[in-house]
């Protein structure tokens, strides 16, 4: 399994931004795919998560109503659509993909074994 996360760059405090994480290697109905990110001198933190079947989507309360995500099963790739975004969300977005995470651990790095190289999203105010 390999991920490919792009679409990261810099922005104005309010600007969007659309991530995208390309994913090789079979897709099941249990696949999850994640974003979570990091922002320096800090943890790395869940963001999204949505099961490949599209049954499930999960979001962090901190952009919860600003954040979508969503995937393209013919391209096997998942987005993150960020809009609305402050300064607090500049970090290093990762992608990250396992199968069959229950909802309990979900929004826990250690519950995924694959991640992506990481892509840096700035927000200038």
């Amino acid at each position: 399994v390999q991920l490919q996360a792009c679409g990261g760059g810099s922005v104005q405090d309010g600007g969007s931004l659309r991530l995208s994480c390309a994913y090789s290697g079979r897709t099941f109905s249990s696949t999850v795919m994640g974003w979570f990110r990091r922002a320096p001198g800090k943890e790395r933190e869940f963001v999204a998560a949505i099961r490949w079947n599209g049954n499930s989507i999960y979001y962090s309360d901190s952009v919860k109503g600003r954040f979508t995500i969503s995937r393209d099963g013919a391209k096997n790739t998942v987005y993150l659509e960020m809009n609305s975004l402050k300064p607090e969300d500049t970090a290093v977005y990762y992608c990250a993909a396992d199968n069959a995470i229950s909802g309990h651990t979900i929004r826990f790095p250690r519950a995924y074994n694959y991640w992506g190289q990481g892509t840096q999203v700035t927000v200038s105010s």
